[in-house]
């Protein structure tokens, strides 16, 4: 457990507000969350690969998901003007994935296969190929959220130690790592 405490003080130190190593048996996944991709809440149904219906049907997400021991939990959390500051959500989005980015490098250093989830749609490329009808160009680099994997992003703070809402005027982001059964850590 003490390789765990410092992978997540490494996220830390990368930008993350709070990170923590939780055990994927502590997670409850549900598969009727994707009643909220379907609605078309986010615009990304149908408009990103890495987002459903073209992401995968939840039970074999679910399945994948549960075949990893670990997830490595983490939070950003930004200020912004208020709750109606699109340009400020936007920004800490970027900011998220560049923390993402550079927890990414880490945990590729102690193992050879993992599964990245992040919150929202996969922003890898300006515009989705989807959107296009061409075939997806980064299909290594894709990221899910975690609500595509059918996991309830609240439920995974609390189990997590971390609050989903951070006060007024924030917005709070969430992203996993999941890591394998498996030991590949070299130390």
């Amino acid at each position: 457990m003490e390789f765990f405490e410092k992978l997540a003080e490494q996220a830390r130190e990368c930008g993350a507000y709070k990170a923590k190593v939780i055990d994927t048996n502590m997670i409850s996944f549900d598969e009727g969350l994707r009643k909220a991709c379907e609605a078309n809440y986010c615009g990304n149904y149908g408009r990103n690969y890495a987002c459903p219906p073209h992401v995968g049907e939840p039970k074999e997400l679910i399945a994948k998901a549960r075949s990893y021991a670990w997830g490595l939990v983490f939070q950003t959390v930004t200020q912004i003007e208020d709750s109606y500051d699109i340009e400020g959500m936007m920004e800490a989005s970027k900011n998220h994935t560049k923390t993402a980015d550079k927890i990414e490098k880490i945990v590729s250093r102690h193992y050879d296969h993992y599964l990245q989830l992040t919150a929202g749609e996969c922003n890898r490329c300006k515009v989705c190929a989807q959107v296009t009808g061409e075939p997806c160009r980064m299909p290594e680099k894709a990221i899910s959220s975690l609500e595509a994997y059918c996991m309830n992003c609240s439920q995974v703070a609390a189990i997590s130690d971390m609050l989903y809402v951070n006060g007024q005027n924030t917005v709070t982001y969430f992203g996993m790592f999941l890591l394998p059964r498996e030991s590949e850590i070299d130390g």
